[in-house]
């Protein structure tokens, strides 16, 4: 039984609601780093429902009204910030339509259903004095991995024990996210004349560190995220067709997972090239959970499918354990005429109550 009862007719008002927020949200462009106007709009939102809120940059989190620090944390998440729209649409992307039992728009997918769904499932436990605290977090710059988004107000959040993150996967759960390392590699040679071959051609160094980028094999794989990939994704050299080329930059994507560790796959990457390897970060980590933690018991309960992602959000910000689950489909994000089915929202604000429900009764055992 849920603490607080839903009925279909308050799960309606709480659709019909959160249908409005999405498109007041859709309608309000808030690409990474300028999210002010969808921020206004939340924290209307906020105040409408009585509830009060904190705001730092464009990043708004509330807690439950009976928060105790005696109780375990949930944290609830989801962002606000889109990407820009690709040129494939043919809709306008700030302009919600609704057509076929779909709302189309601009982050209606990515991430506007999940973080309306969140919003809707924290006011209905607003007013109860759950086991469990409820913390809200409606952040920007999760696009980017800005560090005006969650991680500048993880501090403020004080202690939480595990985080729900809102992101499209139909309901599922991922157990699991891989991490995210961005190479900058530098192959160096000597340059010279092409015409009497003079020099050592940079290139062709590079060529043999990008096929042992192409080949190499981890050794250890994970059992919900499987191997470490990397993929070469840019290369630049040379300025003049006469000269041999002294540096041959490409980048390298590097998607980690839980059974490495990143400077244990530096050491490795580092071991087996010639190239020199500048990492522009290192903090975007993978997460998984144990087989035991409170977040899979309920997701086991419910009978919810679980699997592992190879797509990051904010997920690899976090210092503590999360899943990730939300309405809407991986595969959408991001593309032209985007867009969610009005169905999904309603089975999202649902899922979501739900999900408190049964964590709260395992929490209180």
């Amino acid at each position: 039984m849920i603490i607080l009862p839903l009925s279909e007719k308050r799960l309606e008002d709480y659709y019909q609601s959160s249908l409005k927020l999405l498109k007041d949200l859709i309608r309000s462009p808030s690409m990474s780093k300028d999210e002010s106007d969808t921020g206004d709009i939340l924290s209307d939102a906020l105040k409408a429902n009585g509830i009060h809120f904190e705001r730092k940059h464009h990043n708004l989190w509330m807690r439950n009204k009976y928060f105790n620090a005696g109780k375990p944390s949930l944290l609830l998440n989801s962002h606000h910030d889109t990407v820009k729209p690709n040129d494939g649409y043919t809709l306008d992307p700030f302009d919600p339509v609704i057509k076929e039992g779909k709302l189309l728009g601009l982050g209606s997918n990515d991430a506007g259903a999940s973080l309306v769904a969140l919003f809707y499932a924290f006011v209905h436990y607003y007013e109860i004095d759950l086991p469990i605290n409820l913390v809200f977090a409606a952040t920007a710059e999760e696009e980017i991995s800005g560090s005006k988004g969650l991680m500048s107000i993880l501090t403020h959040l004080e202690s939480i024990d595990y985080a729900l993150v809102g992101e499209p996967t139909e309901m599922k759960i991922a157990i699991a996210e891989k991490g995210l390392m961005v190479l900058d590699v530098y192959a160096k040679g000597t340059s010279g004349h092409a015409a009497s071959n003079q020099g050592e051609n940079a290139i062709y160094k590079a060529i043999k560190d990008i096929e042992w980028f192409k080949n190499y094999d981890f050794e250890r794989k994970s059992s919900t995220l499987g191997a470490v990939n990397m993929s070469v994704t840019m290369i630049d050299a040379g300025y003049q067709h006469n000269l041999i080329p002294d540096t041959c930059h490409f980048v390298v994507d590097v998607r980690t997972t839980d059974v490495y560790t990143h400077s244990e796959i530096l050491g490795l990457i580092n071991k087996g090239t010639s190239s020199l390897i500048r990492p522009r970060s290192t903090y975007l980590n993978p997460s998984s959970l144990s087989k035991d933690h409170i977040l899979l018991q309920a997701a086991n309960r419910m009978g919810i499918d679980q699997f592992g992602s190879a797509t990051l959000s904010d997920q690899c910000l976090m210092p503590f354990s999360s899943i990730k689950m939300g309405p809407g489909l991986s595969k959408r994000s991001h593309s032209a005429d985007e867009f969610i089915y009005l169905d999904e929202i309603k089975l999202g604000i649902k899922g979501y109550i739900e999900f408190i429900n049964i964590l709260s009764k395992i929490a209180s055992k």
